[in-house]
This record gives structure tokens, sequence and C-alpha cells, in this order.
């Protein structure tokens, strides 16, 4: 038999031919997809320019590559079946009618149209990410904390816009008429999301009367951290045990917050206790070496610090101390803490004093 005679050979009306074309277009797809991508990919890469190279290409293909090769399959298995026809006597109804050619081709379209859009929130990723790493190298933080806002608002689109266009496109929706529709149930739709919408309103507010910024360390609802991130709904900070709380922005904008970043400096007071044995020489000159030595302290400001016997204790003398941090930051402040701890204990040694601890005198009288 002739190459010509067994390619017009036919199988449920579809010939030898037109299978193996259908196999041919699915296996180039399959062989030849990676190369594709990579070749598109490049050119998109490329248009991106100079930033997109200081992101690097690894992150670029880690979000589009595998988009990339999901649509390009999807391609050449549409290409591919165009090259076969059902059968006339399985009594198929037309695609415009609901049966197995119109569950067929509406499967297809949305799930192409699922990998499309699903690209675009990858490539909007990675934008985002560009926009991040140049954020990142400027002192100011506002736009550290606006680029994750803003990247939220257009992937918000991107899902708003592919909705509406599989709508459209795929079940032939009027659009319009469904806009009126939700116009009139608008109100029903306001109510049930209020929360939501008081979330939203509440994420303006930080960004337009700037109560904190992307890296402040605030205190709120009971919780101390960093702030990480502000949302659609919430704000996310981390702990100093590296937990993160999410806040939901009315309550931000609501409670009382303290941003302690904005602090030129930090406070420290606490109390030492003193055994009832020492002297009232001993303790003068005490603490006049302890206000001495913490003013003499690089990181404490030039306010001075406040060293006084301030009360008699239960089993102590009592030493107040107070002084401030020049510095928000909050390392600088275990670690000052720390020095001026150690040279207390030290001064209080070499004194010849020593630090009293909860005690209780009985006298038995005879």
């Amino acid at each position: 038999m002739e190459l010509q005679e067994l390619l017009s050979v036919t199988f449920l009306e579809n010939s030898v031919q037109a299978y193996a074309s259908f196999v041919g277009i699915l296996f180039f797809g399959v062989l030849f997809k990676r190369l594709i991508t990579a070749y598109l990919g490049g050119i998109l890469f490329r248009l991106l320019g100079k930033s997109a190279h200081e992101v690097g290409r690894s992150a670029f293909d880690d979000r589009l590559k595998k988009p990339l090769n999901n649509l390009i399959l999807l391609g050449a298995l549409f290409l591919a079946s165009q090259q076969l026809e059902f059968p006339s006597n399985w009594e198929l109804v037309d695609a415009e009618d609901f049966g197995l050619l119109y569950l067929l081709q509406k499967g297809f379209s949305l799930i192409y149209a699922y990998f499309i859009f699903l690209l675009l929130l990858r490539f909007v990723d990675f934008v985002g990410e560009i926009m991040l790493n140049r954020a990142a190298k400027t002192s100011n933080k506002m736009d550290d904390q606006i680029v994750p806002f803003a990247i939220e608002i257009v992937k918000v689109l991107v899902i708003i816009l592919g909705t509406l266009t599989v709508l459209s496109s795929v079940f032939s929706v009027n659009v319009a008429a469904l806009a009126t529709g939700l116009g009139i149930g608008g109100i029903a739709i306001a109510m049930a999301s209020k929360e939501s919408l008081e979330n939203l309103l509440g994420s303006f507010t930080i960004f337009l009367d700037k109560p904190f910024t992307y890296g402040d360390v605030v205190t709120v609802n009971g919780y101390t951290g960093t702030v990480e991130k502000v949302g659609f709904r919430s704000t996310r900070i981390r702990t100093y045990d590296k937990s993160i709380v999410t806040v939901p922005n009315k309550n931000m904008v609501n409670a009382e917050l303290d941003n302690l970043g904005l602090r030129p400096i930090r406070r420290v007071r606490f109390n030492i206790g003193l055994t009832y044995g020492t002297p009232v020489a001993t303790i003068k000159a005490i603490v006049a070496e302890l206000e001495g030595m913490i003013n003499a302290h690089p990181n404490t400001t030039e306010d001075g610090a406040r060293v006084r016997f301030e009360a008699f204790g239960a089993s102590s003398l009592d030493i107040l101390i107070l002084y401030y941090v020049d510095s928000p930051d909050w390392e600088l402040l275990i670690n000052t803490r720390q020095d001026i701890n150690l040279s207390i204990i030290e001064i209080v040694k070499a004194a010849g004093s020593d630090f009293a601890f909860p005690t209780t005198s009985v006298f038995v009288e005879k």
C-alpha cells in the first residue's frame, strides 16, 4: 500500500493524515514548549529594561515560566484538535447548545483565560518586585509602603477585568446589563461588606494621615513590632518574637497607637535596692558615681541621668535610676542597658555595699 493510500484511510470519519497531524502538532508543542517559552520570556524580560536585570532572570522565570509553558501547550492542543472532527453518527448538538461540544469549548476557553490572567498577575508581581527593589534604595519609607498597596490594587483590577472578560466572551453575558443590576443591588452589597469597606477606608486613612510608615516600630492593641505591610484589609506587624500579627486597618486607625519609631529617644527607669547596713556616705558616693557613669556613656542623652536615693523599702534602701538612650533603635537600647547594668554592679560592689533581697527579721521576746 502506497503512503498516499495509507494516509487516506479513515477511522471514525477522520483520515490517518488527520490523526498524524494531531499527534505531530501536539508532539511539536510538548517538545518545543520550553524553547518557545525561553524565547518569548527573553523578549519580555529585555523589554523591562535595566531594572529587571537588577532583580534577576531567575526571579522572572520562577514567576512567569510555568504560565507561559501552559499557554503554549494549550495552544498546541487547540491547533491539534482542529485537525479532527467528531463522527456525524454520534449526533452531537452544535456548540451553541448545551452538550458535549458546548462543555468542551467553554471548558477550554475558561482554562485558557485562567492561564492568561494568571500570567498577567505573575507579571504584575514581578514588576512590583522591581519597584520594591528600587524603593529599597531610597531613604524615604513611604514608597516602601505604597508599592505593595499599589500592587494589590492593580491585581484586583486585573481580576475584575478577567472576570468581566470571561463573562462577556465565554458566556456571552451582557456586562452592561449586569453592571446595572449590580448598581441596583449595590446598597445590599455595601451593607454585607460593611467591615471590608471600613478596612479599605482605613488603609487610605493610613496613607493620607501617615500615623506610621513601613519599618516603624508601633504598639497597638497590646502588640509591639515592626510594620511589614499595609494591605487593603489589614496591616501586618512582625513582633519581637518573630511572629506575624495581622491587625484590621480600621483598628489601626481607631485604636490608640504608639509609634515608637517616631521617638527620638528611649527612656529607662528602674530602682535598685541597697542593703540597710550601707552607710550614708557610701550611699552618696554610689549615687554620684552612678550618675557620672551614666552621663559619660556615649549612648545616653545630654539631658543627664537622674540617680537619687528615693525611698526606704521594706527590705532595702531604694535608689531611683532614670536616663534616656539617644536613639529609638531597640538593639541599641538593650545593649546600652546591659552596659550600664554591668557598671552598676561593679560600682556597688567596689563601694563595699551590696544589693538587698527580700528578708524578714523575727525577734523572740524572753
